[in-house]
C-alpha cells in the first residue's frame, strides 16, 4: 500500500493451462452420452462441440474432471436451453458444480461486477469448505476464471472456480526455510508461475510472515487499465475473506477476469485479484477505486462477516458504514442504560450495606439487563434505518478519518463522499432519529449510536493495516448508579472472532487479560450479557489489591464468539494488537499513519496473565518490540525467565502473602502451627496448593483439588504430600497406603463409596464440589488455594455454621480469588469466624509483577539482558538477589496490612471483610491525590520517599537520578503517591483525623 506505481507486462503471470488430450476426451465423451441415451443421437456431437469449444471453458476443468462428470454436466446444460427456450430468454443460465473430498469444480453464469446475492453462493461455500479451514497440513488453493459463451442463439458470461488440495515441496519448513517459496509452495503452482510471479509472491510472503495483518500490494498492467491486487495474510486469521474482497470490489463496479488463490506450508494465504471497470460502470474510473479497495480490504479482513454484509451487498450501505453499524450494534447491546428510574428508586430505598438487599438488586439487575434490549430487537432496528446509519456514519467519520494516501495527489473516495452527505450537527441528528423512527426503543437505540461517536478519543478504524477494530473511549458516559467507581480508561476491541474490553482505574494501571470461552450458546449468551459488569468488577477487585504498589487496577476481556473457540490464541494477538495501534504513533504510510487523537496525551498498558493467556505473555512482548514500542520489556508480566519474568509459581510469590495471613493468625491468637488442623481447597498441582502445603508445617486434615477430597483425621502424611506439591500432581496420584484407618480418598468419577465412618458417597464430583461445607472439613483454620468463583455464597453459607452452632472453621484466609462472596463473608463473621478477604491476602502476586515491571522500565536493553534474562541453568546473580528482596517486601506489606486490619477491627468492631475494602478505597484515592499534591514539588521529601520505596538492589545497581531520568514521571509519581499513602493509611487507618496526616508526616520526614 505504497504510492509507487508498479508497472507489470500484460501478461497473466501464470503459464495457461492445457490440456494435452482435449480430442480424445471429447470422442470418450461422445460415446458416453450415445450409451446412456437420455440426448437425441443427432445432437450429441453438436452439444459436445459446443460445450467444449464455444463456452471458453478453461482447460484445467477437462483436465480434473472424469468423462462421467462432464456428460452429466452437457445434460444439464441441454436441459437449462431447453427450459430457456420454452420461456423466450436469450441468455442461458447456468450451474454446474461437482465437489470431491480433496477437490471441487463450480461454474455458473455470472454478470460481470455483480454479487451473488441469491442463487448459488459458490465463493460462500469456497470460504467454508476448504479456506476459512485451510492450514499447512491440509490446505487448498483455488484457480478461477471468467469468460464468454461465443456462438449459437444463447449467450452467457461464465464464472469457473476449480479447488485442489495442496501438495506441498516440503510440508514441515524449518525457520530457514519458511521465507522460501521454492520450499514452502505447492507443486502445482510452482510448474504454473512465471519466476517474476515467483519473485512478487516471495517479498509478499516474507512481509506477511513479520506481520500480523494483511499485506496488500497493487500492480498496473501496461497498457491496459487492468489493476492486480496481491493480498497476503496468515492462514486461519479471517474467515470468509474471499467472498467478502468479491462483494467490495463489485461495489465500486469493477469486476475480475481471474482470481487465483495460493497456498504455502508456512501458514501464509495469498489472493491475487485481476480487476477491471465493469462495463456501464457509474462508479468513479478503476485509477480511483483501486484505492479505495486495498484501504477496505483491511476494514473487511477485520469483520468479513456481520450481519449487515446484505446491505453491503446491495450497495444500501459502504463497507465502512457496513463496519461501523456492526461496532455501533455492539456497542449498543452493552451499554444501552436498560435499568431505568424504577430501578434507580429502588436502590435508595434499599440499604446495600445489607446483603440479603444487596442481593435483591443484583438479581433485580439482570433480569432488568436481559429481558428489555435483546441483541437480535436492537439489530433489527439497526436493519429498519440504513439511512439513520449512514448519517450517523458521517457524524463519526467527520471526526476521526483523516485523507492519508492520496494527501498529495487528491481526495479519497472516502472523503468525496462524505463530502457529498449531508453534515449534521449533533442536535439535527437527534431531530431526524426522533422524527424517523416509530418509537421510543428505536430511538434509544440509535441515539446509543450518538453516545458511541462522542465517546471515542482514538480508533485505528481508518488505519491502512489492522487486523481488528480498537476503540479507545472516555469511559465518562457510564451511568453512576450501575458503576460507583469512574473508570480512568476504556478500550473496546472488535475483531472477526471475538469483542473485548480493557478496563482500567488510573493512567498507570496493571492487571490481568481474561480469555472467557462458552461451552455452548446458552452459557454464550450469558456470558455476552455479564461480560462488561464481569470485566468492571474484576478490575474493582484488582484496584483493591494493587494499593501497596504504584498501578492501579485494571482487566482485559476477550469473549470468543461461539463458533471461534478453538482460536483463542488468534484472539489474542488481534487483541494486542489493535490495542497497540492506539498507544503506538504510526509512522509508515500506507500501514501505519498517525490517528486523530483526541486523547492528547500518550500512554502505556501493562498486561499480565490471567484465565486461558498464560502462555501468550512472551509473544505479547515480543510482538511489541518488533512493532517498535519503547515499553515492551515492561507490556507484559508472567513471561519466561529468559525474557526477563519473574515466574510466581517457582517463587511462591503469591503465597508469601497468603501465609503471612495464617502465620499472623497463629501469632495474634498464641496457636502452635504444629498442633492446628487446616481444610485446603486447591491441591499440590496448582500454584498456589503446592506453595502452599511447601511453606507450611500444619495438620492438614483435607485437600480438595480437581481429582477429588483426600481426607485424614489424624493428618495427611506431610512427606507425600510434599512429594506431590514438588511434582504439581494431583491427589489423584496420592500413596493411599500412607492414610491413616480413619483416612480416605473420592475422586470425581467415584460412585457409591462407603467411607471409614459408614456414609456413602453417591457421586464423587457432586462430594468433591461440596466438601467444604461437610461436616468432616471442619477444622482450626480453611485456606482455600483454588476454586470456582462464589464457592460459598448467601445459598450454602449456613451449612459452614454447623448444625450444633458451631461454625466448621474459626479462621479463614481466602487464597483464592471471589471464593466467598461479600454477603456470605458478612454473615460468617456475623458468627464469630475471623476472616480475611482475598483483596488482602491475595497480593504477593501483583507486588512480583510491579517489581518485574520497575526492573523492565529500570534497565536499557543491553543491561535487561545481562540483569535479569535468565539462560537455561544461568541465572545472573542480580536476578537472585532481586527475587530475594522482592519476597521480602510481599512478606512485609502483607505483615503490615495484617496488623492494620486486626487494629482497626479490635478498636471499631467493623467487620474485616468491609475494612478491607475501606483500607484499599482509602490508599488508592489519597494516592491519586497526593502524587498531583504540590508535596511532589518538594524535591527533598520526594528524594526521601522515593528512595524508601524503590528496591534497594536497584538504587544500589543504577542510582535514583539514574531511575528518575529513564521510569517516565507518570510511574514515579505513582509510586510516590502508592508509598506515602500506604504507610499514612495502614498507621492511621481508613478514617483519620484532620491533624493525622501532619503528625505522620512530622515523625516520618
Amino acid at each position: 500500500m505504497k504510492d509507487t506505481t508498479r508497472l507489470l507486462n500484460n501478461e497473466s503471470g501464470y503459464a495457461a493451462n492445457v490440456f494435452a488430450d482435449k480430442e480424445n476426451q471429447m470422442g470418450q465423451v461422445c460415446e458416453h452420452l450415445e450409451k446412456l441415451g437420455f440426448l437425441p443421437q443427432e445432437l450429441v456431437k453438436n452439444e459436445v462441440g459446443w460445450f467444449y469449444t464455444n463456452l471458453n471453458i478453461d482447460d484445467y476443468y477437462f483436465a480434473l474432471e472424469s468423462v462421467e462428470t462432464i456428460s452429466n454436466h452437457i445434460m444439464a446444460l441441454y436441459g437449462a436451453k431447453v427450459l430457456a427456450y420454452t420461456k423466450n430468454e436469450k441468455v442461458l443460465d447456468i450451474n454446474l458444480q461437482k465437489e470431491a473430498e480433496d477437490s471441487a469444480v463450480y461454474i455458473h453464469s455470472s454478470e460481470p461486477g455483480v454479487s451473488q446475492v441469491y442463487g448459488p453462493q459458490h465463493e460462500k461455500r469456497i470460504d467454508e469448505k476448504f479456506l476459512d479451514i485451510s492450514t499447512p497440513s491440509e490446505s487448498y488453493r483455488v484457480e478461477s476464471y471468467r469468460s464468454s459463451s461465443n456462438g449459437g442463439a444463447m449467450t452467457s458470461q461464465l464464472r469457473s472456480y476449480f479447488v485442489t488440495r495442496c501438495e506441498f515441496v516440503n510440508a514441515t519448513p524449518t525457520p530457514e526455510q519458511e521465507t522460501d517459496i521454492k520450499q514452502v509452495a505447492d507443486k502445482s503452482f510452482l510448474k504454473k508461475a512465471t519466476d517474476y510471479t515467483l519473485k512478487l509472491y516471495e517479498e509478499l510472503m516474507q512481509n506477511a510472515l513479520q506481520r500480523t495483518g494483511p499485506v496488500i500490494e497493487m500492480y498496473e498492467v501496461e497498457g491496459s487499465r487492468e489493476r492486480r491486487l496481491i493480498i497476503g495474510y496468515r492462514q486461519r486469521s479471517t474467515q470468509g475473506f474471499f467472498s467478502a474482497i468479491s462483494d467490495l470490489y463489485h461495489y465500486y463496479d469493477l469486476y475480475s477476469t481471474r482470481k487465483y488463490v495460493e497456498q504455502f506450508s508456512n501458514g501464509v494465504t495469498i489472493i491475487c485479484l485481476y480487476l477491471h471497470p465493469a462495463p456501464n460502470a457509474k462508479s468513479a474510473p478503476i485509477e480511483h477505486t483501486i484505492y479505495q479497495v486495498m484501504k477496505e480490504a483491511s476494514l473487511l479482513y477485520c469483520l468479513p462477516k456481520t450481519p449487515l454484509q446484505q446491505y453491503f451487498q446491495t450497495n444500501t450501505l459502504s463497507v465502512q458504514e457496513m463496519a461501523y453499524g456492526y461496532v455501533g450494534w455492539i456497542f449498543a447491546q452493552h451499554f444501552l442504560n436498560r435499568l431505568g428510574k424504577e430501578y434507580l428508586s429502588l436502590t435508595s430505598v434499599l440499604d446495600r450495606a445489607n446483603p440479603v438487599h444487596e442481593e435483591v438488586l443484583s438479581k433485580l439487575k439482570k433480569r432488568l439487563r436481559q429481558d428489555t434490549f435483546t441483541r437480535e430487537y436492537i439489530l433489527d432496528i439497526i436493519k429498519r434505518y440504513p439511512e439513520l446509519i449512514k448519517i450517523l456514519y458521517a457524524n463519526f467519520a467527520s471526526t476521526h478519518y483523516v485523507n492519508q494516501r492520496e494527501s498529495s495527489l487528491q481526495p479519497t473516495i472516502s472523503l468525496q463522499r462524505l463530502n457529498v452527505m449531508e453534515n449534521l450537527s449533533v442536535e439535527d441528528i437527534t431531530k431526524r432519529i426522533k422524527s424517523s423512527t416509530s418509537n421510543a426503543h428505536e430511538q434509544l437505540v440509535l441515539e446509543s449510536f450518538l453516545t458511541f461517536n462522542k465517546h471515542v478519543l482514538k480508533t485505528n478504524f481508518y488505519q491502512s493495516t489492522k487486523v481488528a477494530l480498537s476503540f479507545r473511549m472516555d469511559p465518562s458516559f457510564l451511568p453512576e448508579i450501575e458503576y460507583p467507581t469512574p473508570l480512568y480508561g476504556m478500550f473496546l476491541v472488535v475483531g472477526s472472532e471475538f469483542r473485548g474490553f480493557h478496563l482500567r482505574f488510573s493512567d498507570v494501571a496493571r492487571g490481568g487479560i481474561r480469555m472467557i470461552r462458552s461451552r455452548n450458546r446458552e452459557a454464550y449468551s450469558i456470558n455476552l450479557r455479564t461480560l462488561f459488569d464481569e470485566n468492571y468488577n474484576l478490575a474493582a477487585t484488582q484496584q483493591r489489591k494493587n494499593k501497596d504498589i504504584p498501578e492501579g487496577g485494571s482487566k482485559g476481556t476477550i469473549l470468543l464468539d461461539i463458533d471461534q473457540q478453538d482460536k483463542p490464541l488468534v484472539a489474542f494477538e488481534k487483541y494486542v494488537d489493535a490495542v497497540l495501534d492506539l498507544l503506538i504513533d504510526g509512522q509508515t504510510i500506507g500501514i501505519k499513519e498517525k490517528l486523530v487523537d483526541r486523547l492528547h496525551k500518550p500512554e502505556i498498558l501493562f498486561f499480565g496473565p490471567d484465565e486461558g493467556t498464560a502462555d501468550y505473555m512472551d509473544w505479547a512482548s515480543q510482538h511489541a518490540r518488533r512493532r517498535g514500542a519503547s515499553f515492551w520489556k515492561a507490556f507484559t508480566t508472567g513471561k519466561s525467565q529468559s525474557l526477563g519474568g519473574i515466574p510466581h509459581d517457582l517463587y511462591g510469590m503469591t503465597t508469601r502473602s497468603v501465609h503471612q495471613y495464617v502465620l499472623g493468625i497463629y501469632r495474634t491468637f498464641a496457636l502452635k502451627e504444629e498442633e492446628c488442623t487446616k481444610l485446603q481447597t486447591g491441591g499440590p498441582d496448582g500454584d498456589l496448593g503446592s506453595n502452599e502445603i511447601k511453606i507450611s508445617s500444619d495438620k492438614t486434615i483435607a485437600i480438595v483439588d480437581g481429582s477429588g477430597v483426600l481426607y485424614d483425621a489424624q493428618g495427611i502424611n506431610r512427606e507425600e504430600l510434599t512429594r506431590l506439591a514438588n511434582k504439581r500432581s494431583m491427589i489423584s496420584n496420592f500413596d493411599a497406603s500412607k492414610l491413616s484407618p480413619q483416612g480416605f480418598r473420592i475422586l470425581v468419577d467415584d460412585q457409591n463409596v462407603t467411607l471409614p465412618d459408614g456414609t456413602v458417597v453417591d457421586n464423587g464430583l457432586y462430594f468433591r464440589n461440596t466438601f467444604h461445607t461437610n461436616p468432616l472439613a471442619r477444622a482450626t483454620v480453611f485456606v482455600p488455594c483454588g476454586g470456582r468463583p462464589e464457592s460459598i455464597g448467601l445459598d450454602n453459607v449456613q451449612q459452614l455454621l454447623g448444625e450444633d452452632g458451631v461454625p466448621l472453621f474459626k479462621y479463614i484466609v481466602e487464597g483464592a480469588n471471589l471464593f466467598i462472596t461479600q454477603e456470605a463473608r458478612l454473615r460468617l463473621e456475623k458468627a464469630g469466624i475471623v476472616i480475611f478477604k482475598d483483596a488482602s491476602a491475595n497480593k504477593g502476586g501483583v507486588t512480583s509483577s510491579s517489581l518485574e515491571v520497575l526492573a523492565a522500565l529500570a534497565f536499557k536493553d543491553d543491561e535487561f539482558e545481562k540483569n535479569m534474562s535468565v539462560k537455561g541453568d544461568d541465572v545472573p546473580a542480580f536476578y537472585q538477589e532481586y527475587v530475594k528482596e522482592v519476597q521480602n517486601i510481599i512478606e512485609r506489606n502483607a505483615a503490615i496490612e495484617f496488623d492494620a486490619l486486626w487494629r482497626e477491627h479490635q478498636r471499631t468492631k467493623t467487620p474485616i471483610s468491609i475494612l478491607s475494602d475501606e483500607l484499599s478505597n482509602a490508599i488508592v484515592q489519597l494516592q491519586s491525590q497526593l502524587q498531583d499534591s504540590n508535596l511532589w514539588d518538594n524535591e527533598q521529601l520526594r528524594t526521601t520517599v522515593l528512595t524508601r520505596a524503590f528496591p534497594k538492589l536497584l538504587l544500589d545497581t543504577l542510582s535514583l537520578p539514574t531511575l528518575l531520568e529513564r521510569i517516565p514521571e507518570s510511574y514515579v509519581r505513582a509510586i510516590f503517591g502508592a508509598s506515602l499513602a500506604s504507610q499514612f493509611i495502614y498507621k492511621y487507618g481508613a478514617h483519620p483525623d484532620n491533624f493525622a496526616f501532619f503528625e505522620f508526616m512530622r515523625e516520618n520526614f
